[in-house]
């Protein structure tokens, strides 16, 4: 078999430096892609083929590799040449063995036999296999070949090389080589994409399928499903974003690798590589609450007395909080204080709302918070998102009070740190004291405007000694806009 070494030597190079291999490991693909060549067209089922290909000098080596193994003759007595106990397997031309190890002139009364031919080692039970001849060989046997040798050696047996192992090797060869360096570049793609799981990676959108976006980064194509997506996002194709690497995962096809624009860990992550401090651990994130597309609450707490944990996050003039809020579509950040009082902690997460004061229970993990009634609408936040995030963010339940000007405190709403809904409901009773509120408002609107001169009023008064009464009457309509 005529080889060109030097153009295999290049070829090898090649292919080492385009897929990322070690020659180490091309060579061991070539030899097992020779081996199974040669047992394709030369060689037997039993044989346990190991090739040897010196790439310098061209030489090669082909043998049968055994161990030695020895039973007991009565044991040797009754397996085949295959090592498969003859009790379980009927040889053609001689009737099966009853399970008393005697002749049986009819099947049905002996155990499940197979014709030598077509009998398969995974068909058959555990006990019917005695040794494996493949890589096993009986001590007698092995002795005929070499006499010095003891069980547990290892037996050599050198196997020739035809002359016509050429064109049909060559081709077996080929497709086991290509099979093998796919196999070996998926393995090396999956290893390398392993070590970046929950790190920040920067790709390009390719296009859009069915089950999701799938993103560009040089060897490998990722997919984002729908769930991982930002809703307000658009992804055209050559858009250029940062992903959250959620899991890597090895399938038949390769590496599956999914990406994520809206956990929480990717704000961690662009925090992280914005904000030096929290880089070098001079600042901890102690926790996040996100709605992806909407806005996200940061807890951080600094580790040094003459650090501002805020104030390093936002930057000069907000230039690193807003790198990263643009990263992520403009999506808003609220960066909250971190403290170890329940209290401080749970009306540091309800800003930029004022808190009148927190009540908490401990053990039921409840919090009170009592709010002034123009305080209301930023403490619940459109469609309750300030205080549903909040509750994610502290692990608290909390329920917003509102003060009326008699002093009494008013439950308005309640959110917990578990699954929320979008929506967050506030209670009936409530509701309908607003309205009886509207309502008495109106009342009180419309006798002041009959006490006063029937002439039409104008939108300036004249009258700068009005009641109190009147010009609170004119900002009802403010207040009750903040309260629905």
């Amino acid at each position: 078999m005529n080889l060109d070494l030097k153009t295999i030597q290049q070829a090898i190079k090649q292919i080492a430096a385009e897929k990322g291999l070690s020659e180490a490991s091309i060579m061991e693909t070539i030899n097992s892609a020779l081996a199974a060549a040669y047992r394709k067209d030369f060689g037997t089922k039993n044989q346990n083929i190991i090739f040897e290909f010196d790439l310098e000098s061209g030489k090669m080596k082909v043998y049968d590799k055994k161990i030695v193994v020895d039973f007991p003759a009565e044991i040797i007595a009754e397996i085949d040449v295959l090592g498969r106990d003859k009790k379980f397997v009927k040889v053609p031309g001689e009737p099966a063995l009853t399970e008393d190890g005697e002749m049986g002139a009819d099947e049905k009364e002996t155990k499940k036999v197979l014709a030598v031919e077509d009998v398969d080692d995974a068909e058959l039970p555990q006990e019917a296999i005695k040794f494996n001849p493949k890589i096993e060989m009986l001590l007698d046997d092995a002795k005929m070949i070499k006499k010095s040798i003891k069980v547990g050696d290892e037996l050599i047996i050198p196997l020739e090389i035809p002359d016509d192992f050429g064109r049909m090797a060559a081709q077996t060869a080929k497709q086991v080589i290509i099979q093998k360096i796919r196999e070996a570049e998926r393995e090396n793609v999956f290893n390398e994409f392993k070590t970046k799981e929950h790190q920040l990676l920067t790709g390009s959108v390719q296009r859009k399928e069915m089950r999701g976006i799938l993103v560009d980064f040089g060897k490998v194509t990722a997919l984002m499903p729908m769930e991982e997506q930002i809703r307000s996002e658009r992804y055209n194709p050559g858009d250029r974003l940062k992903f959250y690497v959620a899991r890597v995962e090895m399938t038949i096809k390769g590496a599956e690798i999914i990406v994520s624009r809206t956990s929480p860990e990717l704000i961690k992550r662009l925090f992280e590589n914005e904000i030096p401090e929290i880089n070098n651990k001079s600042i901890d994130i102690m926790a996040i609450a996100r709605e992806a597309g909407a806005r996200s609450k940061v807890a951080v707490k600094s580790n040094a007395e003459n650090i501002d944990p805020i104030g390093s996050c936002v930057g000069q003039r907000g230039a690193r909080i807003q790198t990263i809020i643009n990263e992520i579509g403009g999506e808003k950040i609220d960066i909250i204080e971190w403290n170890e009082d329940p209290r401080r902690f749970i009306g540091n997460a309800l800003s930029p709302a004022k808190v009148l004061g927190i009540e908490v229970n401990e053990a039921g993990k409840m919090a009170s918070v009592t709010v002034a009634e123009d305080q209301l609408s930023l403490a619940i936040g459109k469609e309750g998102q300030n205080v549903r995030l909040a509750a994610k963010l502290t692990g608290w339940r909390i329920n917003i009070l509102k003060e009326t000007p008699s002093g009494n405190k008013e439950e308005v709403i309640a959110a917990v740190a578990e699954e929320i809904p979008a929506k967050v409901e506030v209670k009936e009773a409530s509701a309908e004291e607003v309205k009886k509120e509207k309502k008495a408002k109106k009342v009180k609107k419309e006798k002041v405007k009959k006490e006063k001169k029937p002439k039409k009023v104008s939108s300036v008064p004249d009258d700068t000694s009005a009641p109190a009464e009147a010009t609170a009457d004119k900002k009802a309509p403010e207040t009750e806009k903040e309260e629905v």
